[in-house]
């Protein structure tokens, strides 16, 4: 059974920064590209960062470049979020997401407030 379960959400203010990570289990991990999604109550869940299975390739939202970093630790079996430079808009439910061919499974999110 694949599960995947977010860390590392919480309250921070504008300005700083937060780490969000993603633990799986059950899939060949290292098969598997991964992706961090947020939503916001109300709106469609938007694709933060993605990264290719071999976490040579990676791409991002055009409102997160140059603050946000995706990585990966293939050997165990996680995905990270470093988010710097965090401001209101980034206040979000955020979710990780495995996806191989037509096989994807969601996390249960993890939730980033950036207020002061």
């Amino acid at each position: 059974q694949v599960q995947l379960v977010e860390s590392g959400g919480g309250w921070v203010q504008p300005g700083g920064s937060l780490r969000l990570s993603c633990a799986a289990s059950g899939l060949s991990f290292s098969t598997y590209a991964m992706s961090w999604y947020r939503q916001v109550p109300g709106k469609e869940r938007e694709l933060v960062a993605s990264i290719t299975s071999a976490g040579v390739y990676s791409n991002y939202v055009e409102s997160v470049k140059g603050r946000f970093t995706i990585s990966r630790d293939n050997v165990k079996k996680m995905v990270y979020l470093q988010m710097n430079s965090l401001n209101a808009d980034d206040t979000a439910m955020y979710y990780c997401y495995a996806a191989r061919g037509s096989v994807s499974a969601w996390g249960q999110g993890t939730q980033v407030t950036v207020s002061s």
